[in-house]
């Protein structure tokens, strides 16, 4: 790496870290007021304590080593690093996907009823959520090695965070009350700003995954604009023909699909396919946000039907829509892959997409239910019923968002 792609590699870093705070805003506009806080904590809580465990082993277990499933502790500590060829930079970029993987899994239940910093991350972070990484991210990793393609993440961090998500809510169990008692965002000009943050760190996130300053940053960047708007706009429609109106939570969910569905297929689509993707994901993951009713679980910010349905939207579509011929003159390592469906390939491609999509489920799925249930059995994972009535600000961290005399009703 020369010094403009390393360059450009720690600014992705920087942008993909800004969306840890965006998504803090995104959700804590959307839980009640009383508890705005938690769920702004719970975020940053991964800043904290994540980057410290990728130093210390998760970057080496992903990432040095010959294993096809796991690698080795050559890494460790920081160790052995290759400063010539840019491994720190890589490695502080990756730092920050690692950071908010698990902060995607705190909108899968609204702080109300979880137990906030204390509990749930450090023990998923370290044992289940690096899953994603391990199989499709690692150069040597089972998964890659046989074809599959991801190139910022949509399996890694978005379908991988999903399942976890799930498998959290399902040891929760539902919210009293739930369906028939649901409380609106307190706030949806938090939910916007924090739309507009992660919108604005996702170029680092998708273009920053090229790790140089070169065509492929150049076509992710461009796919990445596109597909949320296309996105944000398809859900919008949806919302229109379907209930007769647009709402602001519907363009902003809207936007997050795109920007998840197109992650994974972003350096290897065109333009054109990029809208497509993102149209075809603001139309699934609308439609997948009501299947929490009919199916009886409590997704109350709608992880599953943004994360884990958008990533696998984008993560499928690879198979129909990658175009090695559009870009072998900007990334010729796509020549030991297939093209799609729609472009010349036959159904290789897409098989390896549902193989590496339904692996990572069912590992993160399983490791992250075993540790939920663990922890629910042993430090409990669900406050009391006065503290759920009080909120969480004000019972765990002795403040409140917002300190106005109508504080009590909001």
């Amino acid at each position: 790496m020369d010094s403009g792609n390393t360059t450009w590699v720690l600014i992705g870093a920087a942008l993909v870290l800004f969306m840890t705070p965006g998504l803090a805003f995104f959700y804590g506009g959307m839980v009640r007021a009383r508890n705005v806080l938690n769920m702004l904590m719970m975020n940053f809580w991964c800043l904290l304590v994540v980057p410290l465990l990728w130093a210390v082993a998760g970057y080496s277990l992903a990432f040095s080593g010959e294993g096809g499933f796991i690698g080795n502790f050559d890494n460790a500590m920081l160790r052995n690093l290759d400063f010539k060829g840019g491994q720190p930079a890589v490695l502080i970029f990756l730092a920050t996907f690692a950071a908010i993987t698990p902060a995607l899994i705190s909108g899968g239940r609204r702080p109300d009823e979880v137990r906030g910093v204390g509990g749930v991350r450090p023990p998923l972070v370290v044992a289940g959520l690096r899953t994603g990484d391990v199989l499709v991210f690692a150069p040597n990793g089972w998964l890659i090695s046989r074809g599959s393609l991801d190139f910022a993440g949509g399996t890694a961090i978005h379908v991988n965070a999903g399942i976890a998500a799930l498998a959290m809510i399902l040891v929760l169990g539902k919210r009293s009350g739930w369906p028939q008692k649901v409380s609106p965002p307190h706030s949806m000009p938090l939910v916007m700003l924090g739309t507009g943050i992660l919108w604005f760190g996702w170029f680092g996130f998708n273009a920053g995954s090229a790790l140089a300053a070169d065509g492929r940053a150049m076509q992710a960047f461009i796919n990445t604009m596109l597909a949320a708007a296309a996105a944000g706009l398809a859900w919008a429609l949806v919302e229109r023909i379907r209930d007769g109106h647009f709402t602001n939570l519907g363009v902003a969910s809207g936007i997050v699909a795109g920007l998840v569905a197109i992650t994974p297929a972003c350096g290897f689509v065109t333009g054109g396919s990029a809208i497509l993707i993102g149209a075809i994901a603001g139309v699934v993951c609308s439609y997948a946000i009501a299947l929490k009713v009919k199916l009886g679980y409590d997704d109350a910010l709608d992880v599953i039907g943004v994360h884990l349905v958008g990533g696998l939207v984008g993560s499928v579509l690879i198979g129909f829509f990658a175009d090695y011929s559009a870009f072998k003159a900007i990334n010729p390592d796509l020549a030991k892959f297939d093209s799609g469906l729609f472009f010349g390939g036959g159904a290789k491609l897409l098989g390896e997409q549902l193989l590496a999509n339904g692996a990572t489920i069912v590992f993160s799925f399983v490791v992250t239910f075993v540790l939920a249930k663990v922890l629910d059995a042993t430090i409990g994972l669900r406050v009391s019923e006065e503290t759920e009535s009080e909120g969480l600000d004000l019972l765990e961290h002795a403040e409140t968002a917002y300190n106005t005399a109508e504080r009590a009703s909001l």
